[in-house]
Order: structure tokens, then C-alpha cells, then sequence
């Protein structure tokens, strides 16, 4: 039977701990603390989430077409997602001896949360302010994207 990705890094964890210096174990318990309060907000939102299209739903009030009833559902879930995305950087952290601040999730949680204002986003929004938003994701897909290009560049070297 194949060994599933959670144990596979349960295993690293384990492996790693013994050649960890002393503030090394205080980050990776920091990080695991962390985890876990991430996921109890997810939980929670997860929860909050599915309540309130039950209510929609069982009140009849759920419209698809509805753009109000749309935005908000789908501005919830791209929460929840961001959460998720968080929640696995930190993950990554914890079981891998990786440094705290990754750049790359950063610049990605970042896409994610502006790429939720741009779902919520009402009818009173003003060309400049749409712009303005198309200006941070283009920054931003620029600057993953020199981000990922560079690890990739250092992979390639590594592994030379």
C-alpha cells in the first residue's frame, strides 16, 4: 500500500526534529500552532459558508442569476480558499526545514485575495479603481512569475 502524503511528511517532521538547533524546534512548534488555528478558522468559515446557502436555499432566496446572492457566496468561498492556500504554506514550513516567508506563496495568497475583490466587486466601482486593481494583478503575476522563474533557474543548478 502507498504511503500517503501526510505520512510521507509526518516521516520528514520526524527525521528533521533530531537535526534541529533549539530555535529551529521553537519556529516548527510555532508554525505547527499556527497550522492548527488556521484550520479551526477554515473549519469555522467552512461552517459559516454551508449555513448560509442552506438559509438561501431554504428560504428560496438563492438566485443563481442574482449577482448580489453570487458575489457574496463566491466572495465566501475564495475566503476559505485563501485560508486553505495559508494554511498549506505554513504546512510546507512545518515539515520541510524551509525558511518562514516564501515569496512565492505570499505573491500567490496575494493574487488569490485581489482576485476575490474583483468577484465581490459592487456597481459604484469607478474605471480607476478597476484599474487600479488590474495594475496590483499584473504586478503581481509579474513578480511570481520572476519569482518562480529564478527557483526554477536555482533547481537547475542544483541539481547540475
Amino acid at each position: 500500500m502507498a504511503e500517503s502524503g501526510l505520512d510521507k511528511r509526518y516521516v520528514e517532521f520526524k527525521e528533521n526534529w533530531a537535526t534541529l538547533s533549539i530555535y529551529e524546534r521553537f519556529e516548527q512548534v510555532i508554525a505547527l500552532l499556527v497550522t492548527w488555528l488556521v484550520a479551526l478558522i477554515i473549519v469555522i468559515a467552512a461552517w459559516e459558508l454551508a449555513k448560509q446557502v442552506v438559509v438561501l436555499i431554504g428560504s428560496g432566496v438563492l438566485d443563481p442569476l442574482d449577482y448580489q446572492s453570487f458575489q457574496m457566496i463566491f466572495g465566501e468561498i475564495m475566503i476559505v480558499l485563501i485560508a486553505l492556500e495559508f494554511k498549506h504554506s505554513i504546512i510546507r514550513v512545518a515539515t520541510q526545514r524551509r525558511s518562514i516567508i516564501q515569496v512565492r506563496t505570499v505573491l500567490l495568497i496575494a493574487l488569490l485575495a485581489v482576485s476575490r475583490k474583483f468577484i465581490i466587486l459592487d456597481n459604484e466601482a469607478t474605471p480607476a479603481h478597476i484599474f487600479a486593481l488590474a495594475a496590483v494583478v499584473v504586478s503581481l503575476a509579474a513578480a511570481y512569475w520572476l519569482v518562480r522563474d529564478r527557483d526554477l533557474r536555482q533547481e537547475v543548478r542544483r541539481e547540475a
